[in-house]
């Protein structure tokens, strides 16, 4: 299903004089230079290929079970419902021309043209396997609510079928769960995972021991979490072991089946692990636009497919579009929320500034307001510099942060509801999966871009006779 390009709501066009600033993305840099928008003269049109702002840091915990997808996920439209300048738009950019100053989106087949005169581009990353995507059919990340979602029916089913099984090899290979990436997002992963099996799990089954679950963390690097640095990194690694983690280090994977995953250890040694439920938080990759933008740009575009910007977070002959959070690259900076944030604050404060005939600010500055990460109940890390530490008070201090920065009210009440739940008590609330959930994606990849021929209406070129779905109407 295809229609002819057409201009955004005539609403958000400049005729009244109002500059127009086009945001791509509505993660935390996207999100954030939009609201610090809001009591500027412009006109604000967002657009991402999600209805909802997505609280990352959280996803594992959609994951195991302990917190619903809306409690992470609120609808951006709710979220700016006040914010008379912005409109939000569904849709995922396929082209952004630099010297035309457009922004092409496309949804179910409906392609939309938005010009602008300002642009802010924070689409983000996604997971990357280096090279070898195969791995992801097997091997989900942790970038999205249906790799949560995915992971949530795999982890839980993997308890349900060894239920089932009689062989005790199967039987272990369904118990055997390894999670790919030792930072904070694995470590956070592999610890609830740990959790799950040893408290919430150990008395519902009646013909498998869910205590005796093997959940093993893998990584190529020396210690666990890297960026915390040697010492905090040893002692989340030591943790982790108390809580019945297998921490694997210098463990580089070379292979991942559907049945288990090969690793190459430092002396050259090749080893596999059978395990049904695999979990990839290793790595990430920025999204298309970057290298897009480079190629107009002539912008140098890293490994990791970061567009290199300029110290005010602008193109090179640009300065009317800026790139934020995860796909910049400046002064290796880390791909974390508050980069992100920071990011998009200081692009809407130029483009203010831009807009009243004032000097631009100087270049941006990150302030680093430290790291940390769950290990455990009641046990995190946390790195503030020079001041590092662990335990309880680590763990509380995550918590509020965390709710801090969690959007809305209706969000956080729910939210300190299920953490009392599992934290406190051994329930998870959130244990219902599917198979349309562990299995629609592949499914919706298999069938290909013609699944666009959906029945959703709408301008088509040519009729569609045939409903590839197969199902009738309603």
């Amino acid at each position: 299903m295809t229609t002819s390009l057409a201009r955004a709501p005539a609403g958000h066009d400049s005729a009244g004089g109002r500059p127009r600033v086009v945001i791509i993305g509505s993660g935390f840099g996207g999100l954030f230079a939009a609201q610090a928008l809001r009591k500027a003269p412009v006109d604000v049109t967002i657009i991402a290929k999600t209805g909802y702002h997505l609280f990352q840091p959280l996803l594992y915990q959609v994951a195991t079970g302990i917190l619903s997808e809306g409690e992470i996920a609120p609808a951006t439209r709710e979220i700016l419902r006040k914010q008379a300048n912005a409109l939000v738009l569904l849709g995922e950019v396929t082209d952004i021309d630099l010297a035309g100053r457009t922004v092409t989106s496309s949804v179910l087949g409906r392609t939309t043209l938005h010009p602008y005169d300002e642009l802010i581009v924070a689409a983000g990353a996604g997971q990357s396997y280096f090279g070898n995507d195969r791995f992801a059919e097997f091997a989900p990340g942790m970038k999205s609510i249906d790799d949560a979602l995915e992971l949530r029916g795999r982890i839980f089913g993997a308890f349900e079928l060894a239920e089932l099984a009689e062989d005790q090899a199967e039987i272990d290979r369904l118990l055997t769960f390894v999670v790919v990436g030792a930072g904070p997002t694995g470590v956070e992963m592999a610890g609830q995972i740990a959790e799950l099996a040893r408290r919430t799990l150990r008395r519902d089954f009646r013909r498998i021991d869910p205590t005796t679950a093997r959940v093993v963390l893998l990584d190529a690097a020396p210690y666990v979490l890297p960026s915390f640095g040697e010492k905090l990194g040893g002692r989340a690694r030591r943790q982790l072991n108390q809580t019945g983690v297998e921490v694997q280090l210098g463990a580089m994977v070379t292979d991942v089946d559907a049945d288990g995953i090969e690793i190459k250890e430092a002396d050259g040694q090749v080893r596999r692990i059978n395990a049904a439920t695999k979990i990839w938080a290793a790595g990430v990759q920025a999204s298309p636009l970057a290298r897009l933008l480079g190629e107009q740009s002539g912008a140098e575009v890293d490994r990791a497919g970061r567009v290199a910007v300029l110290p005010d977070l602008s193109l090179p002959g640009h300065p009317e579009v800026q790139v934020v959070g995860d796909m910049m690259s400046l002064d290796k900076l880390p791909g974390v929320a508050q980069v992100a944030i920071q990011g998009g604050r200081y692009a809407a404060d130029q483009i203010k500034r831009r807009i009243a005939g004032k000097a631009p600010r100087e270049p941006f500055k990150y302030s680093d307001k430290g790291s940390m990460a769950t290990i455990s109940r009641f046990h995190a890390v946390v790195d503030l510099g020079k001041l590092k530490f662990e335990g309880f008070i680590a763990w509380l201090m995550w918590l509020a942060l965390h709710l801090f920065y969690i959007v809305g009210f209706k969000s956080r009440i729910t939210t300190v509801l299920h953490w009392l739940v599992s934290f406190m008590g051994r329930g998870r609330s959130q244990r219902v999966a599917t198979q349309q959930q562990v299995y629609g994606r592949l499914a919706l990849e298999h069938l290909g871009p013609d699944f666009e021929a959906s029945k959703t209406g709408g301008p088509k070129t040519s009729p569609v006779d045939e409903d590839i779905t197969g199902r009738e109407s309603a």
